[in-house]
C-alpha cells in the first residue's frame, strides 16, 4: 500500500507500524516460495496474529481490542474485512475481547492488517508465546463503585509490553485482565496477571494477582501484593514476566509451561520473594511512571445530547420492559446508561458491523466495548433514547434480552475451525441456547446461572468457571466413537466469588446434552434449599450426586438407523471420528 493511502489516527491504543506489515507480506511470499521452514514460519506468523486452522491452507486472523474498546470507524473496518476477506462474511468476539475472522487465505492477511491498521487496530502479539490482549471491564470509567478508571492504565500496560524484548518468546502465553472494582467483573482471578484498583492514603494503585488460569490444572490466582502504586505496576509485572521468561524448567513441557505451574509448585510466598529480589536488579532502578503511556480520552465530550424534539417514546412494550431489566445498567454519569447487546455465541455478520457503527455514532459517542461474555456494551446512551435504541437493535438483530443470564451461552469455535477441537461446541451451544429459550424459565435462581462450553479441555469458552460448564471429549461405543462432553459444576465468577467447577465422573453424548441439562436443572430445583444458589447447591450435595442422573446416557447402542444421529456431532452430517491436530498455542 502506498504511503499516501495510509491514514494514521492519533487516538489509537497500539502503535501501527506499516513496515511491519510490509515485512510480513514479504515473508508470506518467501514461505510460499519454500524459503521458510514451516515450524519457524509458524512461530513468526503467530506473533503477527495469524493462527492456523484445522482446515488445510486457511488461517484465523485474531485482532486485539485492548480493554475491549472499539470505535465506530473500527467497526466499519471490521465489516470491510469480513466482506473482503472472510468467506463466512462474519467476525467472532472471543472471551479474550479479541475479534477472530476464520477461513482467511494467508495471502490476504497483510491487506486485512492494513484495513484494520488504518483505524488503529492491531494483530501484533494476538497469538504466540507473548503478552496477549489485555482485557478489561466494560463498565470501567462509568461504574459508580470504581475507585478510579482503569482504562488508561490497561492501555498503558498494552503499550508497554507489545514488542517488549522480554516478551517475544516466553515459555507460553501470558494473559492479563484489569477489573474496575472489587466485584472483579474482568475475572482477574483466572489470569496470569490481574489488577483490581485501590486507593491507599490517596495514592492510586492495584491489588495484584498472578498465577490463575483454566485448561490443565485450573487455578484461581493468589494475591501477589495487596497494593502496588500506579507508578510501579508496570515494573512489578515486568519482574514477574522476567522470572517467567527464564524459567527453563517450564520450557521442557509446553503443555505445563504457564506461570501457574511454577507458582503452584513453589507457593506464592516463595514466588513473591523471587519478585522482590528481581526488583533489586539494575533494570528495575529506572522510573516506571506510566504517564507517557496513558491512553486518555474524555468520552463525555462525545456523549450524545438529546435532540430538541426528543427520541421515540416507549409504547409500554413488554419485550422492551424485559430488555430494560436485563440489558441496561445505570452509569455514574447522570442521565446516561450502558446497554449490553447479546451477541449469539459472539458472532457479528458483515452488514451488522456497519449497522452497529452507525448506532454507536448516533447513540453512544462513537464507541463501544466488547466483553468476555462475547457481548458488546454501548456506553453513554441517553436514558431517554433507550426505546429508540432498542427499536434500532431489533432491526439489526441484537435486541434479545437476558444478557449475562442463563440463555446468554458462551462457546469457543470448537471443531468449526480449531485444530485442537474435539467437538462442535458452537453446534451444541446453539442447541443449548434454543433449549433454554424454549424453557422460558422465570425462576430467578435459574435465570442468573451461566452455561459455558469449550470444544476441548483448554477452556477457551471458560467452562471451568460456569455454573454448568463442559468440554469436548470422545466416547467409545459399540459402533465406534461418539462426540461427548465432560462436565464441571458449581463454578463461579460473579461479584468477585471465583470458583473452579467440580468435575463430574460422567460423559454425556453431544446429542444428549440439551436433555441432560434440563435434567440437571430439574434436579437442582427439586432438591435445593430456600434461596440456595446453584454453586452452593453443588458444594453441599457434591458433584457425585449428579452422576446417577447422567448414567442413563452412557449406553448409546449399536450403530443403526435409530442411533446414527448420536454418532454424529451437532451441525455435522457424517459419522463422528475424533480428529485432533497439533495446536499452535505452544509453538
Amino acid at each position: 500500500m502506498p504511503d499516501s493511502a495510509w491514514k494514521p489516527k492519533s487516538q489509537r491504543v497500539l502503535e501501527i507500524i506499516p513496515e511491519e506489515i510490509e515485512d510480513f507480506e514479504t515473508q508470506v511470499k518467501r514461505f510460499r516460495a519454500g524459503e521458510w521452514d514451516e515450524t519457524a514460519f509458524q512461530a513468526f506468523r503467530l506473533k503477527q496474529g495469524v493462527y492456523g486452522q484445522r482446515q488445510p491452507d486457511t488461517q484465523m486472523l485474531r485482532i486485539k481490542a485492548p480493554f475491549g474498546g472499539l470505535t465506530a470507524d473500527q467497526l466499519d473496518a471490521l465489516g470491510e474485512g469480513a466482506r473482503r476477506f472472510a468467506p463466512l462474511k462474519k467476525g467472532h468476539v472471543t472471551t479474550r475481547e479479541n475479534f477472530q475472522f476464520h477461513h482467511i487465505n494467508i495471502d490476504d492477511t497483510p491487506e486485512f492488517m492494513r484495513v484494520i491498521g488504518n483505524v488503529g487496530l492491531s494483530t501484533r502479539e494476538a497469538c504466540g508465546n507473548t503478552v496477549r490482549n489485555v482485557t478489561g471491564c466494560q463498565m470501567a470509567g462509568v461504574c459508580a463503585d470504581e475507585p478510579f478508571d482503569v482504562t488508561p492504565y490497561a492501555a498503558a500496560y498494552a503499550r508497554f509490553f507489545v514488542r517488549h524484548p522480554v516478551t517475544q518468546a516466553l515459555p507460553r502465553k501470558f494473559k492479563t485482565a484489569f477489573s474496575g472494582c472489587e466485584r472483579d467483573c474482568a475475572i482477574t482471578s483466572i489470569h496470569d496477571m490481574g489488577f483490581i484498583p485501590k486507593i491507599v492514603n490517596g495514592v492510586k494503585g492495584f491489588k495484584v494477582l498472578t498465577g490463575g488460569g483454566t485448561s490443565i490444572m485450573p487455578r484461581i490466582a493468589p494475591t501477589l501484593y495487596e497494593f502496588v502504586s500506579v507508578d510501579e505496576y508496570l515494573k512489578v509485572t515486568e519482574a514477574v514476566v522476567r522470572i517467567f521468561n527464564r524459567s527453563d524448567e517450564l520450557r521442557k513441557n509446553r503443555m505445563k509451561a504457564r506461570i501457574k505451574f511454577l507458582i503452584a509448585r513453589i507457593g506464592i510466598e516463595e514466588f513473591r520473594t523471587m519478585v522482590d529480589e528481581e526488583l533489586k536488579e539494575d533494570w528495575a532502578q529506572k522510573s516506571f511512571d506510566p504517564t507517557s503511556l496513558l491512553f486518555i480520552e474524555d468520552e463525555s465530550e462525545d456523549a450524545p445530547v438529546p435532540p430538541e424534539n426528543g427520541y421515540s417514546k416507549s409504547d409500554d412494550d413488554p419485550a422492551f420492559n424485559k430488555w430494560l431489566t436485563t440489558n441496561v445498567q445505570t452509569q455514574k454519569q447522570k442521565g446516561y446508561m450502558v446497554v449490553t447487546l447479546k451477541l449469539t455465541l459472539g458472532d457479528i455478520q458483515e452488514d451488522q458491523f456497519h449497522q452497529l457503527a452507525e448506532l454507536t455514532r448516533k447513540y453512544a459517542g462513537g464507541r463501544c466495548r466488547i466483553t468476555h461474555q462475547q457481548n458488546m456494551a454501548l456506553r453513554w446512551v441517553p436514558e431517554s433514547a433507550l426505546f429508540e435504541v432498542w427499536q434500532k437493535l431489533k432491526t439489526i438483530g441484537f435486541a434479545d434480552s437476558g444478557a449475562h443470564e442463563i440463555t446468554d451461552v458462551v462457546s469457543c469455535p470448537g471443531t468449526d475451525s480449531c485444530k485442537l477441537g474435539i467437538t462442535s461446541s458452537m453446534g451444541v451451544g446453539k442447541k443449548i441456547q434454543e433449549t433454554l429459550e424454549k424453557m422460558n424459565e422465570d425462576d430467578p435462581l435459574i435465570k442468573q446461572m451461566h452455561i459455558k462450553m469449550s470444544g476441548c479441555p483448554n477452556g477457551c469458552g471458560q467452562h471451568h468457571i460456569a455454573d454448568i460448564g463442559f468440554h469436548g471429549a470422545a466416547m467409545r461405543a459399540p459402533g465406534g466413537q461418539v462426540p461427548a462432553y465432560e462436565l464441571f459444576l458449581g463454578g463461579s465468577y460473579d461479584e468477585g466469588d471465583s470458583r473452579i467447577g467440580q468435575r463430574v465422573k460422567a460423559r454425556v453424548p453431544a446429542k444428549k446434552m440439551p436433555e441432560a441439562l434440563e435434567k440437571m436443572l430439574d434436579f437442582y430445583k427439586d432438591e435445593r434449599q430456600d434461596g440456595e444458589l446453584f454453586k452452593d447447591f453443588v458444594e453441599r450435595v457434591g458433584p457425585s450426586s449428579f452422576e446417577p442422573l447422567l448414567a442413563g446416557y452412557r449406553d448409546v447402542g449399536e450403530l443403526n438407523r435409530e442411533t446414527i444421529d448420536t454418532y454424529m456431532d451437532w451441525d455435522k452430517t457424517i459419522i463422528y471420528k475424533m480428529e485432533r491436530g497439533e495446536g499452535e498455542c505452544a509453538v
